[in-house]
């Protein structure tokens, strides 16, 4: 835990995602909570001690994915995140609950912790954008896609600090399996034209802006090969194939994390050969239609 500006904390340790703690003089702001319970006690005893103990105002959930919102029940607030992320934790049930526990099988002292699992879901919901103006601070939420439907970034103007979740990954390959790849190269292009000072991805070390051309490189090479192979008529299957052992050593990979990244790099790449496919066959429906209006006889 590290104060990186006046008032503005990061943990970058928690199992799950980086969370931030951003204070105001009429209370603080918390972006993300952690997957784990004794993790969440942690951060909210340091909370408490570095804020006085003033009360949360807020807790900013920057997608909906489990790393980033099952720790909303340790925190006393109001949960804001976008309308998509509360459409999507609707579906939160029993199911949902259960996957999470079986996800820690290997590390049974987190999955002895997971027995009283609650879904708090957002209580404010926003389309675009919402900007917070409380206790001093400007704290603008804006919505960027990309990574998720969902996923926003949380901003801070007057100290050029950007929030991204996991719209930002700078030292290990980006999960994609929910992606709109065309969207998240424009999230991409949007956070360096904020030019932030400090980028607090969802994961990993922060970085400076540079972080975001890497990626946004990685991204572009992944849909170039995944056309190409749709061009060559692949299959989705030969095409994960054909590619995954390709992007491996292009980030860090641990060994005993191989296989994992193996099926997350497969997830991404048949995420974005769905993207080419439908444009391809929206392609072909507009020109076969501009084939059928071009052959009618021109009424006189």
């Amino acid at each position: 835990m590290k104060e990186i500006a006046p008032g503005i904390h990061v943990h970058l340790e928690f199992k799950g995602c980086n969370v931030g703690l951003i204070e105001t003089t009429e209370g603080s702001i918390l972006v993300d909570t952690p997957i784990v319970p004794a993790d969440n006690r942690t951060w909210l005893a340091y909370v408490r001690r570095v804020t006085g103990n003033k009360p949360i105002l807020y807790v900013i959930n920057t997608d909906h994915h489990r790393g980033h919102i099952l720790g909303n029940q340790y925190y006393d607030a109001p949960v804001i995140a976008h309308e998509l992320a509360w459409k999507n934790m609707r579906g939160y049930g029993a199911n949902f609950i259960q996957r999470v526990v079986d996800s820690f099988k290997r590390d049974p002292e987190v999955q002895a912790q997971l027995t009283n699992i609650q879904i708090i879901r957002p209580t404010i919901t926003f389309d675009s954008r919402l900007d917070i103006e409380r206790g001093g601070r400007t704290i603008r939420l804006i919505h960027v896609g990309g990574h998720t439907e969902a996923t926003i970034v949380v901003w801070l103007p007057a100290e050029k600090i950007l929030f991204a979740g996991d719209t930002v990954w700078g030292d290990q390959h980006p999960y994609m399996a929910q992606a709109n790849s065309k969207q998240w190269l424009d999230a991409l292009s949007y956070i360096r034209k904020l030019n932030p000072a400090m980028i607090v991805p969802g994961h990993g070390p922060i970085f400076g802006v540079e972080v975001t051309e890497q990626l946004s490189e990685y991204i572009r090479l992944v849909r170039r090969r995944v056309r190409s192979c749709y061009q060559k008529g692949y299959t989705k299957q030969e095409t994960a194939s054909a590619l995954v052992k390709g992007l491996v050593p292009l980030y860090p990979v641990p060994p005993e994390r191989r296989s994992k990244i193996e099926s997350q790099i497969k997830q991404g790449i048949n995420r974005v050969y769905n993207e080419h496919k439908k444009q391809a066959e929206a392609e072909a429906k507009a020109a076969k239609a501009n084939a059928k209006a071009s052959a009618a006889p021109a009424k006189s």
